[in-house]
C-alpha cells in the first residue's frame, strides 16, 4: 500500500505540473476557449488507464494458473521498465519539461482544439499507463487485495490537492529534491517487482529455480506478521527468495541506483521570455528544479 501510495503521488503530481503549465500558459496568452479541450484531454488520459486495468482484471480471472503467472511475471517486468524509463527521463528532462510542453501548446492552439486535447490527452495519459501497470504489478506481488489500488488513489488525491497549492503558490516545495528522492525509493520498489515477476515466471514453469532457495527467513519473518505484511507492502519482500530473485533484486537495484544517484552536470539555464506573466514563470521555476 505505501509503495503504491509512492507511485501515485510521484506520478500524480508529475501529471499535475504538466496541467498546470498547459492551463498557465492559455490563461496568460487569452486562450482561455481551449480550456475545455485541454479538460476533455485530461479526463480521456484518467479514463483510459483505469480502462485498461479493469480489462487486466477481468482477463486474467479467465486464465489457467500458468497462464495468469505468466501475464503477472510479463507485466511486472514491462511496469518496472516503465518506472525505470520514467525516473531517468524525469531527471534528464525536468528542466526543460516548461518549455517542452508550452512550445507544443503554442502549435497545437494554432491548429485547432483537437490538437490542444491531444496535447493534453499525451502530456497526462503516459503518466496514467504507468502508474495502472506498476499498480497491478504490485496487486499481484501482494495478493490481489485492495490495498494496492487504495495506496494508489491516496497518492493521486494527495497529488491533485498538492499540485493544485502549487499552481495557486499557497505552498512551496523543493522539486527537484522531491522528485529524486521518490525516484530512488521507487527504483528499490521495482526491484522488488522485479523480483516477484521473476516468481511468477518461475511459477508459469518459464523460468527454472523454482524450489532453489538463495535464503529462507521465514521464521525470523512469517509473512502473516505486522513486520512481514509491512516489507512486504514496501519493499515486496519474500522471506522466501529464490536464487533467480536475489540475482535479478541485485543486478537491477545496485546498478541502476547507482546511475541514477550520480552526480549530474547542470546545464545553463535558458533567458526567460519576457512576455510570460508571473504565474506561467513560477509553474516554469518549480519544473525546472525537478
Amino acid at each position: 500500500m505505501i509503495a503504491n501510495f509512492l507511485i501515485g503521488l510521484r506520478e500524480g503530481l508529475e501529471a499535475t505540473i504538466m496541467v498546470s503549465i498547459l492551463v498557465a500558459f492559455l490563461v496568460k496568452t487569452g486562450r482561455r476557449d481551449r480550456l475545455g479541450a485541454v479538460r476533455w484531454g485530461v479526463a480521456v488520459a484518467v479514463a483510459l488507464p483505469v480502462a485498461i486495468a479493469v480489462a487486466l482484471a477481468v482477463a486474467a480471472k479467465a486464465l489457467t494458473f500458468e497462464a495468469q503467472e505468466l501475464l503477472g511475471g510479463t507485466l511486472s517486468i514491462v511496469a518496472v521498465a516503465f518506472v525505470t524509463w520514467m525516473v531517468f527521463w524525469m531527471r534528464r528532462a525536468g528542466r526543460s519539461l516548461a518549455s517542452h510542453l508550452t512550445d507544443k501548446m503554442r502549435a497545437a492552439v494554432g491548429v485547432s482544439a483537437f490538437a490542444v486535447g491531444l496535447t493534453a490527452f499525451l502530456a497526462v495519459g503516459r503518466e496514467g499507463l504507468e502508474t495502472v501497470f506498476f499498480v497491478y504489478a504490485a496487486g499481484q506481488a501482494t495478493g490481489q487485495t485492495w490495498q494496492p489500488l487504495v495506496g494508489a488513489v491516496l497518492g493521486l488525491a494527495v497529488a491533485v490537492v498538492l499540485g493544485w497549492a502549487l499552481y495557486r503558490q499557497t505552498v512551496k516545495l523543493d522539486l527537484r529534491r522531491f522528485f529524486t528522492w521518490t525516484g530512488a525509493a521507487l527504483v528499490v520498489v521495482a526491484g522488488g517487482v522485479l523480483a516477484y515477476g521473476v516468481h511468477d515466471l518461475q511459477e508459469a514453469g518459464v523460468l527454472p529455480g523454482l524450489h532453489s532457495l538463495a535464503f529462507d527467513v521465514s521464521a525470523q519473518v512469517p509473512p502473516s506478521s505486522w513486520y512481514g505484511e509491512l516489507l512486504k507492502g514496501v519493499l515486496n519482500f519474500s522471506p522466501a527468495t529464490t536464487w533467480a530473485q536475489a540475482i535479478a533484486w541485485t543486478a537491477y537495484v545496485v546498478p541502476v541506483l547507482a546511475l541514477y544517484l550520480r552526480p549530474q552536470r547542470r546545464p545553463a539555464a535558458p533567458a526567460a521570455s519576457s512576455s510570460e506573466a508571473p504565474r506561467l514563470r513560477a509553474v516554469r521555476s518549480d519544473a525546472h528544479a525537478a
